[in-house]
């Protein structure tokens, strides 16, 4: 990491790297940790994806006034199962920044994914 990387927080999203699509354009993720004093910070981040869909049952729905910055291009929706932990390199750009109250809501639809 240089020293003008950008260190993204919880609530951001930016566009990047999608492991699951080689080869092809990256997709919107939204940063659910990355605080200071664990490993890695700044260098790795977790993140949820988002998705243009509407068909999938529980994704997390992004109003325009959800984003405190910024915006995605298509309406989305977080996917709460779409956990990736990937590299600063794997990051194209900062897209824009959830309010707190829908990075909440995205962390809460997570554990109750797991959740019997």
């Amino acid at each position: 990491m240089t020293a003008e990387s950008p260190i993204f927080v919880p609530g951001d999203v930016v566009y990047g790297v999608d492991p699951y699509k080689r080869g092809e354009s990256g997709r919107p993720w939204l940063i659910i940790e990355n605080h200071e004093g664990r490993p890695f910070h700044g260098e790795q981040y977790i993140a949820l994806s988002l998705t243009t869909r509407t068909w999938m049952d529980g994704l997390v729905n992004i109003d325009d006034d959800d984003w405190i910055r910024g915006g995605t291009p298509d309406e989305s929706r977080i996917i709460p199962w779409g956990v990736q932990s990937f590299a600063s390199e794997d990051i194209d750009f900062w897209q824009g920044r959830l309010t707190e109250q829908r990075l909440t809501d995205a962390l809460e639809a997570l554990i109750a994914y797991f959740q019997p």
